[in-house]
């Protein structure tokens, strides 16, 4: 089984909530809000897709190329850990 299909639960509850901030940004625009709110409303929207994307990639790592909490390969295991937390401070 995939990783997104095992994590489609939280992963789709991520995507409806960006589908809602980016509704809150469009009623935004809608309203003539001052720019900006929309700007912090696109932060916003930024860092949730990041987020989202430094999940998919951890999950893709742990589960296509090495599990560092499973992988007998030290050295190997070592890497990946340090690949999921190299991605996580620069999707950050």
């Amino acid at each position: 089984m995939s990783h997104t299909q095992k994590h489609k639960a939280r992963l789709l509850a991520r995507v409806r909530r960006l589908k809602g901030q980016i509704e809150a940004v469009e009623r935004a625009l809608e309203a003539e809000a001052p720019c900006g709110e929309v700007l912090n409303l696109t932060a916003s929207i930024r860092g949730a897709v990041s987020g989202l994307t430094a999940e998919l990639i951890e999950d893709h790592i742990r589960e296509h190329v090495s599990n560092p909490d499973r992988d007998p390969d030290a050295a190997r295991a070592q890497a990946a850990g340090e690949l999921i937390d190299v991605i996580r401070v620069y999707l950050k």
